[in-house]
């Protein structure tokens, strides 16, 4: 089935960003994808940090939690067309988010929501590197 992840599934994650189509706004230029049970499972654990412009891609899902979590992220919940459904800013370690109609999880450095002016009912989509901005 086709959904807005379809291109990160069939290139290498590196080289697509994460963009609003609303803003113009770039998430993440470094994608980290999650679509198999051992990497949805693991998520971010054991990461000291995500630096900007980094986001891991978890599909599907339409849940997460952060315990044992080192750092807070923003977590965007994204429906299969790559509408964003719900957001979290800054969600701290042992917390847990769903949101209904969710099909994608992105977790973000936090901050590069409000950098990017992505909110609910934004249409994210992926782009090539070297036509999105660097500046997350």
């Amino acid at each position: 089935m086709r959904t807005f992840l379809t291109p990160l599934r069939n290139a290498l994650a590196g080289r697509l960003a994460l963009r609003n189509d609303r803003t113009g706004g770039t998430l993440a230029h470094e994608l980290i994808p999650a679509f198999d049970s051992k990497t949805r499972r693991s998520g971010l654990l054991g990461f000291p940090s995500l630096p900007p412009g980094t986001g891991m891609v978890i599909a599907p899902t339409n849940a997460i939690h952060t315990f044992f979590m080192r750092f807070p992220i923003d977590v965007a919940f994204v429906a299969r067309d790559g509408r964003v459904v719900k957001t979290r800013e800054s969600m701290p370690a042992w917390r847990i988010a769903a949101a209904w109609g969710g099909y994608a999880v992105v977790e973000l450095a936090a901050g590069a929501l409000a950098r990017s002016g992505t909110r609910p009912g934004d249409l994210i989509s992926l782009t090539p590197v070297d036509q999105a901005e660097v500046e997350c």
